[in-house]
């Protein structure tokens, strides 16, 4: 067997025994995430937040009367990866998946889940996954959609900028956000100068801004995701660019600054709240318990996320007192309203598309934290 192919399914186990997931006095939650490569830092935020609701539900009695065991899968972000980890947790009976985190990779497993009649909660934020009609799927956070409506607006008619380069990855998440925000940019009357790409994980960017700062835009928004943004915006700084940097919801993590070092400060990102910014009740206690586990805050928003869709679908087992996926789906579809979640209240359309996220433009300062600049607080 080829080695990466071996490795890969090995790390499905992850150190947590085969069970189904009705087992006689248990339920299995599946967490399919890059738990290692590049986008690491964010699948194992999902794993720690996984397995801390599974230890406070198992405090509090269980899932109707149930013992909650995880199982993980590491799907490095990757396509290939992701419906051999889909295969691997469909096999071993998991009840319901969290995840992944990229959009390529939750496409991939889609198709997987959906004829083993297993629930899926990702946030990952391509429009086509809510719309390919498995019924199986729940986004957890806003679509790209959303989030460029949102951002042509704060482009030209809040920051009123004129010559708007537009840069992506070729990964359907962020060519899919990245032509959303151009044609957003161009229906606000705004101007796209460019339109330029980035080989993710090239680890030099300075042909690609090169050519940008021959350009001279007014602002550079890109829509790949943290490991790419922060390298980005150093070698932009480097380059002597002094031109406003604008990252889409996926350079929303802790590590973009540790990246970029010192070029992170005055960088603009446009998502749902930053975790430090969020109001609701159930975000506080779950940051208090997540920084009291683990020693340190939940690495973006999409540990948060993610934890909210294993929390909406415990709610709707508990409220239909069933493990049956079609009950579980019909209620997660129709029933649940304003569902009080860490990141705001949670409401679903037929099609599994989360209603309702308000987006925000949060600047980084220096100590790598994030302040609100759109709207006004």
């Amino acid at each position: 067997m080829h080695k990466k192919l071996a490795a890969t399914l090995a790390a499905c186990s992850l150190a947590i025994a085969p069970v189904t997931a009705m087992a006689s006095g248990t339920v299995t939650f599946g967490v399919q995430a890059p738990i290692t490569g590049k986008y690491a830092n964010e699948g194992q935020g999902i794993e720690k937040a996984v397995k801390l609701l599974a230890k406070q539900q198992n405090a509090d009695g269980g899932l109707i009367g149930k013992t909650i065991k995880v199982r993980v899968c590491d799907d490095e972000g990757k396509a290939t990866q992701a419906a051999l980890c889909a295969r691997r947790l469909s096999n071993a009976g998991v009840f319901a998946v969290i995840g992944s985190y990229t959009s390529g990779a939750a496409s991939a497993a889609q198709p997987v889940y959906a004829r083993a009649n297993i629930i899926q909660t990702s946030d990952g934020t391509a429009d086509k996954l809510t719309q390919r009609g498995f019924k199986t799927f729940f986004r957890n956070a806003p679509p790209n959609s959303a989030e460029a409506k949102f951002t042509g607006n704060y482009l030209v008619n809040v920051r009123h900028f004129k010559r708007i380069a537009v840069v992506s990855d070729h990964s359907s998440f962020a060519k899919g956000l990245g032509d959303a925000v151009e044609k957003a940019i161009k229906a606000n009357g705004g101007n796209v100068l460019t339109r330029a790409y980035i080989k993710s994980g090239s680890q030099d960017f300075t042909s690609v801004l090169t050519s940008l700062k021959s350009k001279h835009p007014d602002v550079i928004y890109f829509s790949g995701y943290y490991s790419d943004g922060g390298l980005l915006r150093a070698q932009e700084k480097q380059l002597g660019m002094d031109v406003p940097f604008v990252g889409g919801d996926a350079n929303q993590n802790v590590a973009f600054a540790k990246i970029a070092g010192k070029a992170a400060k005055g960088t603009i990102i446009i998502n749902v709240p930053a975790p430090e910014n969020l109001p609701y009740k159930a975000a506080k206690q779950f940051i208090s318990a997540y920084k009291k586990a683990y020693g340190s805050a939940p690495p973006s928003i999409y540990t948060l996320t993610n934890a909210d869709g294993m929390r909406v679908i415990m709610k709707a087992v508990q409220e239909t007192n069933s493990l049956d996926p079609n009950t579980v789906e019909n209620y997660l579809h129709n029933k649940i309203q304003k569902f009080p979640g860490i990141t705001g209240p949670i409401s679903f359309s037929k099609n599994g598309e989360r209603i309702g996220s308000a987006f925000q433009a949060f600047e980084i300062q220096a100590d790598g934290s994030y302040k609100t600049i759109y709207p006004k607080q």
